[in-house]
């Protein structure tokens, strides 16, 4: 941390204080903020509710790529992967998320793109390219985002066409021969209808060794379309309609080995083997009993998979917005989304072949809200409707484990059909012209029917990759199992804003909410298929927004706290079949309540006509209240105390942007330092192998654009400091652990072109 720190300090000095061509006058201040956050539109300073906004521009002067590049900017968030399976989201906020790569799990956290809520994990890192706003909505939203919203809303707004012919393109160069092309542009075609067409492109080469054979691993090809075609008639009615099309063509997930010797995945360093004489490295969790680390250069190993991490998503959305009806504002928004993944992993990342998995997924949703936005009378504004969605996966994974037996696998097939049903109100009511009410209310049921397969067989040709009739199976130890449940609960929210002075906001609220119950499905025994029982949180926030000092300073704390019951946790383990076969379950546990409290202070500064200071912090207590764990031995241990997973005590950043005249343009530096606590990964125990090291990158970018042209030139650098960290851990005791890490330093060029 330390030097870091010192880095980006000397960067702050090193900006430019001469030959600045500054305002005289203090006509200057900071930009207002609208948003979306309540189902209607808002300025940022009035909205009763923790929320950051970040808008399109700037997530593409900082090359930003997905939802996951967007981790040590908003106060209290986590936004990462799951150690094997890149395409498993893994999002937390305030200390609620959910770390399980396979759908059946959820998330307390739930992504929505205009409107729609993003149910699969393995499609919620979202590519960020054509977007107005990104929202990070922080504690329970279940009033008016539905269930399984325990921990907040990510809330994405895409740009929608415009009545005038413009475009942009952004093109990007970087090291790792990285190649990114996004462009955009609106195509009016006549006076009520217009379309905006927009495309994006990234691609790189992986920046992690593969031992084995002198590859890369972890590259990166995704390509994506997206047309919005929008309809005006000009008398009060409006639809849009949004289709986007992706596919990506990555290389395998890499892993790097943290397995002791003894375990089962160890191989020892020196140990050679491959077409090019791959020499394994030393496990980057040694030695015994200390948290991983990061080496100076990144290796893996693909000893017994594809290099492939394909996915194909299509998605199409319709709202339409009838205006100044007898019922006030009515929206409609319907939405079909299907896509298919298939991604191989070697398990071990070693040079040897002792275990891998070869993944595939097919899923869908529909989903449905009907909206109304009225008002009551001059003092009561109210949000009421209806939301439908049906979702369904078929899952299969191939473990095939070959350190337990050559040949063996072990093949779990999942498939889940679920419905939701919701109605919901919020009303906002004027109880003078300072104090305002706002209170709602949310009744839920959810059915989910899974059903599982579980087949253990030797393929005959020594390596367990074919199914078919080239295996050999009847070991009186597979099993199909099915179940089905629903469960209906409700959530609500009460809240209290006054308006201190016309900049100054303090508002207060509880509220409740829940994350409905399921199933498990990666099982190796049928009793591990549940079901397992909804999680309930109760919420007290009390905060303060502010504009101060003639609007060049922005100041929004808050406090909360979180109780949790029946808080839903994902256990992943590996037990010994009736044949002696290391082979992985999986769990829903529901036995821990927690409690999660903090502060979080956000603040924006705008201290010359030049210069925009910007900066969070969050602290954060996140322990079981009561947790009774079973051990491997059948022990029990109270767990009360214990960190939650994936919920750092501290979370910070600060940051500028300086602007100043050069003899024919304009130039920008800015600058961010992002800083993260130690955090607890996977283990539900806190032990030390399971332990993610502190974090503290620098991000900088210099942009220039000349006087009178539509260009603009953007350099750019992330992990400034060329700092080396694990990203995340999985840990499975006496079998192997596995790592994966952040990226070292990239930098690159951009350059923008607009019309």
């Amino acid at each position: 941390m330390k030097n870091s720190l010192i880095l980006f300090i000397v960067l702050f000095l090193l900006t430019p204080l001469t030959g600045v061509s500054q305002e005289s006058s203090d006509n200057y201040g900071l930009e207002e903020i609208v948003v979306t956050a309540q189902k209607r539109e808002d300025t940022i300073q009035t909205v009763p509710i923790a929320i950051t906004a970040i808008s399109g521009d700037v997530l593409d002067n900082k090359a930003v790529v997905n939802l996951e590049s967007l981790q040590g900017l908003v106060p209290g968030a986590q936004i990462g992967q799951f150690a094997n399976t890149p395409h498993g989201a893994v999002f937390n906020v305030r200390g609620m998320g959910a770390i399980e790569p396979d759908p059946y799990a959820g998330s307390a956290v739930m992504v929505t793109i205009d409107g729609v809520p993003q149910y699969f994990n393995m499609t919620s890192l979202v590519d960020l390219f054509d977007v107005e706003r990104v929202e990070v909505l922080r504690g329970p939203q279940g009033t008016l985002f539905g269930a399984n919203t325990t921990g907040g809303v990510v809330n994405i707004v895409t740009k929608a066409p415009s009545n005038e012919y413009n475009g942009k393109v952004q093109i990007t160069a970087g090291d790792w021969n990285r190649f990114d092309v996004k462009a955009a542009a609106d195509l009016p075609i006549n006076e009520k209808i217009s379309l905006r067409l927009s495309g994006f492109h990234h691609g790189r080469d992986g920046f992690i060794t593969n031992v084995y054979d002198g590859s890369d691993m972890g590259s990166i090809d995704i390509n994506s379309i997206r047309a919005t075609l929008k309809y005006d008639s000009g008398n009060g009615f409006e639809a849009i309609w949004r289709n986007e099309i992706l596919r990506s063509k990555n290389g395998a997930p890499y892993i790097g080995m943290g397995a002791y010797p003894g375990e089962a995945e160890y191989v020892e360093p020196g140990t050679i083997a491959g077409p090019m004489g791959g020499v394994q490295y030393g496990s980057y969790c040694m030695p015994v009993g200390s948290p991983c680390t990061a080496p100076d250069d990144y290796y893996s190993a693909n000893s017994s998979d594809q290099d492939m991490s394909d996915m194909n998503i299509d998605s199409t959305t319709l709202e339409m917005v009838w205006n100044d009806t007898s019922f006030g504002t009515v929206t409609s928004i319907t939405s079909f989304k299907q896509f298919d993944l298939h991604e191989y992993t070697d398990q071990d990342g070693t040079v040897l072949f002792l275990a891998s998995t070869d993944r595939r997924t097919d899923g869908e949703q529909i989903t449905q809200e009907l909206r109304v936005n009225t008002q009551l009378s001059d003092n009561i504004d109210l949000v009421y409707g209806l939301y439908l969605s049906e979702d369904s996966y078929y899952h299969s994974q191939n473990f095939r484990v070959q350190f337990a037996s050559p040949g063996f696998s072990q093949v779990t097939a999942q498939d889940q059909d679920r419905s939701s049903q919701a109605i919901f109100a919020h009303s906002f009511i004027d109880l003078s012209d300072k104090l305002r009410l706002q209170i709602g209310g949310r009744y839920s049921r959810e059915e989910t029917e899974m059903k599982v397969d579980v087949t253990h067989f030797i393929s005959l040709d020594g390596i367990g990759r074919y199914y078919g009739d080239d295996r050999l199976s009847d070991f009186g130890i597979d099993f199909g199992t099915q179940a089905k449940d629903d469960w209906t609960d409700w959530s609500a929210k009460v809240g209290l804003d006054y308006q201190l002075s016309d900049n100054t906001l303090a508002y207060g609220h509880i509220s409740r909410g829940f994350k409905s119950g399921g199933f498990v499905g990666r099982i190796t025994i049928p009793e591990d298929i549940g079901p397992y029982d909804p999680e309930i949180v109760e919420t007290i926030e009390i905060g303060m927004k502010s504009d101060l000092l003639d609007n060049k300073l922005r100041l929004n704390v808050n406090v909360f706290k979180n109780d949790y019951q029946d808080l839903q946790l994902a256990l992943i383990y590996f037990t010994k079949n009736s044949l002696g076969v290391d082979v992985n379950g999986n769990s829903i546990l529901n036995a821990a309540d927690a409690t999660t409290q903090g502060i979080e202070v956000e603040f924006f500064a705008a201290p010359t006509a030049n210069l925009r200071l910007n900066g969070a912090f969050t602290y954060l207590e996140a322990e079981y209240d009561d947790f009774p764990y079973t051990n491997a031995d059948g022990s029990v241990t109270n767990l009360a105390g214990y960190r939650l997973q994936n919920a750092p005590e501290i979370t910070a950043n600060i940051g500028f942007d300086y602007s100043w005249r050069t003899q024919s343009g304009e130039a920008t530096l800015s600058a961010i330092y992002k800083y993260n606590d130690e955090k607890f990964n996977t283990s539900l125990l806190n032990t030390p192998r399971a332990t993610i090291q502190e974090t503290d990158l620098i991000d900088a970018n210099l942009m220039w654009t000349p006087d009178s042209t539509d260009w603009s030139v953007n350099f750019w650098v992330k992990n400034l400091a060329d700092e080396r960290y694990i990203s995340s851990v999985f840990e499975a005791p006496g079998v192997l652990a596995i790592v994966n890490f952040l990226p070292p330093r990239e930098y690159g060029i951009s350059f923008d072109f607009n019309w």
